[in-house]
């Protein structure tokens, strides 16, 4: 759900009695994405026809979940597993996605569970392919790019194991590449991150810069990458088109629907994995964001919390945000959206004279870890090979990609499973 808040924004709200909203668009649904009815048993029809006419060795993937994590999921194994046809299907497309509220900048993000050298390679491994888009003719189309300045909370990366609260600070220079610049009120224990050697440039702030932060006594600044989502998530299902993939809107209540239109089902539906997968683990993490006109707003800063951030973007500024596990809601919160934009001009004055803002909602798929893994459904002598890919909270852009690689390479083993004929048995 989306809304907007018209004129000077701090003063026109005081007491949130004030709030006047406009409904936004949502936009319309490309025409090359099939319509099916909602709690269709199976695919029949025209679909079903368009999925049987292939060829006898040709294994069928059904990717569920066109959020950032689905798409690139969708598109890898396109690319990368020979004689397969792959179909995304999800009840929302961009610009309806949870991905489309993302600010999409490529900050790392711990999980518990998950060795810390895996999140650094996904990590890596995201950086080095959106590295190669920010420098070919595709960038703006894929509304991806370098921007320059100085980040923050990063403490988590820093190390899982560091508890200490402590405060820091990114902000963004002026330039055409995001410097990334964190700054502490104290100074970790580990002055150098494990992925220090991924992002560009990375380095101490000098005392010169820190004098801007007089409640600060360390920095570090890097340039790191920003995804504008509604625009890569558009680019991703071009190509996923391109490639001779299909993407059918449908709400799907249960993966075995699926079955035997598809030989293997990738679940990377996100929150929607509650229900599909019976996973209890998974819950909401609500993010309310503001999305403003500030054009003069060249830096990017984001406070100790994380929960404060200004993210400057090619057609508006992202300043965020919340962090509400648990809640469902998304319609925008005036009191929410007021204390936002208090602790953003708190950092950057400026924003004061911030206008077209918009209010955006989106329920992040928190949980303890990113669950990754095969399983093999059975029922009544039928078995569904699954692939689950969901869980990635905050940090779906910053790993996207890197997951993507390593959930293809299970369906790789997936299929190379239904190729390889059972031994026969020896009476």
């Amino acid at each position: 759900m989306e809304s907007k808040i018209r004129g000077n924004a701090l003063n026109k709200f005081p007491n949130g009695k004030q709030f006047c909203f406009a409904s936004e668009s949502q936009g319309t649904r490309l025409a090359s994405h099939w319509k099916t009815r909602v709690g269709a048993r199976a695919f029949s029809g025209d679909e079903g026809s368009l999925l049987r006419d292939r060829p006898m060795d040709t294994v069928r993937v059904a990717v569920v979940g066109a959020g950032v994590i689905g798409l690139a999921t969708a598109m890898c194994i396109s690319q990368q597993v020979p004689r397969c046809s792959v179909t995304v299907i999800s009840d929302k497309f961009t610009p309806d996605t949870t991905s489309d509220v993302a600010a999409g900048i490529l900050i790392p993000h711990a999980y518990q569970d998950i060795p810390v050298q895996t999140q650094k390679q996904w990590f890596r491994e995201t950086f080095d392919h959106l590295s190669a888009i920010a420098r070919s003719p595709e960038a703006v189309d894929a509304g991806v790019h370098l921007v320059s300045g100085l980040p923050t909370d990063l403490c988590c990366w820093l190390h899982t194991c560091n508890r200490r609260r402590i405060s820091t600070l990114f902000l963004i220079l002026p330039s055409l590449a995001i410097k990334n610049t964190k700054i502490f009120q104290s100074v970790p224990t580990r002055e150098v991150p494990v992925w220090a050697d991924v992002v560009l440039g990375f380095r101490k702030m000098t005392e010169a810069e820190l004098k801007r932060f007089p409640q600060h006594v360390f920095g570090q600044a890097f340039t790191t990458l920003k995804c504008e989502t509604s625009a890569y998530l558009s680019w991703l299902e071009n190509r996923i088109k391109a490639s001779g993939s299909l993407l059918l809107t449908r709400r799907i209540e249960d993966l075995w629907e699926l079955q035997p239109a598809f030989d293997v089902v990738v679940n990377c539906s996100g929150l929607g994995s509650r229900q599909l997968a019976g996973d209890p683990a998974i819950s909401p993490v609500r993010g309310q964001v503001l999305q403003v006109r500030a054009p003069w707003v060249k830096h990017f800063i984001r406070d100790g919390s994380g929960l404060t951030y200004i993210y400057p973007g090619v057609s508006h500024v992202t300043l965020g945000g919340t962090r509400q596990e648990g809640d469902w809601s998304l319609s925008p919160d005036a009191e929410i959206s007021r204390g936002i934009l208090s602790r953003c001009c708190a950092l950057e004055p400026s924003l004061h004279r911030a206008c077209d803002i918009k209010e955006k909602v989106g329920l992040r798929p928190g949980r303890p870890s990113v669950r990754l893994q095969k399983e093999l459904l059975v029922r009544g002598g039928q078995r569904l090979p699954v692939v689950h890919n969901y869980g990635h909270g905050s940090g779906g852009v910053s790993v996207h990609w890197g997951s993507a690689l390593e959930a293809t390479r299970l369906v790789s083993e997936c299929v190379q499973d239904l190729r390889t004929p059972a031994p026969a048995s020896k009476l």
